[in-house]
């Protein structure tokens, strides 16, 4: 019998599934409802319960970075490397590096880590051959995927792992993925879906702006939908997570993913708010709260009397004035909005980011479009840009993707490990 692509990626990768969902809880008392009786372990936790046996006679390599922690906040390299039980033997940092020392767009480069003494490869903007050869001049011949994703499509370390499990089928060498909690939950797909002429490191492939996947569900999406071959996927499941559950449901320690993540609430409204990248607005990096604050020099109190008065769920907006540190305005006062989610259930992040924008043209006549269109690049399309630019409504702009985002819903079905 011959196997199609999916059976056979079902037959090679590992996958854990858990119980059925409950309704999600109010902010306040998350914990107490999803938590009780239940606790969650990341795929790593599980991993080593299992006395690594995944990983039994190979030679490894963790891409990883600070947010690859355990509950008790020790790094996984730290814990692998002390344990005779895995012959772990290179490290592989993304953007910002393996220990977070670096900016947006910036990396720490090759060195040994003086932790460990492990060699650090760096695999930032680096795909296809390129990386594929790193991974064969370290000598692995697994490669262990373990970092906190943020729940955006334009969240780079979900094409981190993209790139790495491409070049990984390149070099011959195995990949396994440690999974961890959406920190938005999994409960919707949402937003439109990447036209594959706008890929970029914020978005190679076609899924939607907020996909409501784990990194594991991703990576069995990437694998049977988007490589050019499948490569040899193993996924290790959490348990006692289900698709409902916010970040503070996990019980487990938050650490930002990258400097301008600080809290699970920025990831709340990132998937919206970040659309503001694309304009000349600040998205509020340099900030305490980046992507809650944004504003401009010139914008007063109209632009969050208008964008309350959209009647937006599960969100309301204040006047807001700060001085970002760095970034755009820096130094200057300015004035905007900040967003506070008060039915995080109700809340939908990309639609308020679409109110947003429409609101803030309509309100201050500064308004822009960052001049290379890089908002074409965040949305995945013209499609956002120039239905704003021609007096479309938050209802009109939203309808506009509804038929692409039923597609990647029905394909997004197919690759979910948990209810």
């Amino acid at each position: 019998m011959k196997l199609s692509r999916r059976s056979l990626l079902a037959t090679t990768t590992a996958t854990a599934a858990v119980a059925a969902s409950a309704a999600p809880a109010a902010a306040a008392s998350a914990r107490a409802r999803h938590g009780a009786g239940r606790r969650l372990r990341t795929g790593f936790e599980r991993l080593a319960a299992d006395g690594y046996a995944l990983l039994a006679g190979r030679r490894v390599g963790v891409v990883t970075n600070p947010t690859g922690i355990t509950r008790d906040v020790r790094h996984i390299v730290d814990v692998m490397h002390a344990d005779d039980r895995v012959d772990l033997i290179a490290v592989f940092g993304p953007e910002h590096g393996f220990r977070g020392t670096a900016q947006a767009g910036g990396s720490e480069g090759r060195h040994d880590d003086p932790a460990t003494g492990l060699p650090v490869y760096d695999t930032y903007l680096k795909r296809g051959q390129e990386l594929a050869d790193i991974f064969t001049a370290s000598g692995v011949d697994t490669v262990v995927f373990d970092i906190q994703d943020a729940g955006a499509r334009f969240y780079t370390y979900i094409w981190t792992l993209f790139d790495c499990m491409e070049s990984a089928r390149l070099a011959g060498t195995s990949f396994v993925v440690l999974d961890r909690p959406n920190p938005v939950s999994g409960r919707a797909a949402l937003g439109p879906v990447l036209h594959e002429e706008f890929a970029t490191f914020v978005g190679r492939r076609p899924i939607s702006q907020a996909h409501g996947m784990t990194v594991a569900e991703l990576a069995r999406l990437f694998n049977g939908e988007f490589l050019e071959a499948p490569v040899a996927l193993e996924t290790v499941g959490m348990s006692g997570w289900r698709r409902a559950d916010f970040y503070d449901a996990s019980g487990l320690p938050w650490v930002p993913p990258s400097p301008n993540m600080p809290t699970p609430e920025t990831a709340l409204v990132y998937s919206g708010t970040c659309l503001f990248e694309g304009t000349n607005l600040s998205e509020g990096r340099g900030t305490t709260r980046p992507f809650e604050l944004l504003g401009a020099d010139g914008i007063d109190g109209g632009w969050a009397a208008a964008a309350n008065g959209l009647g937006l769920a599960g969100v309301r907006f204040r006047e807001a004035y700060f001085a970002p540190t760095f970034s755009k305005f820096q130094g200057r006062t300015i004035g905007g909005v900040q967003l506070h989610v008060h039915d995080r259930e109700a809340f939908d992040p990309v639609r308020t980011g679409i109110g947003l924008l429409i609101t803030a043209k309509r309100s201050w006549s500064g308004f822009a479009w960052r001049p290379d269109h890089w908002i074409d690049k965040l949305t995945g399309s013209t499609l956002v840009r120039t239905m704003i630019d021609a007096g479309a409504d938050t209802d009109e702009v939203v309808g506009g993707w509804q038929e692409e985002l039923a597609e990647f819903r029905r394909t997004r079905r197919e690759y979910l490990l948990y209810r």
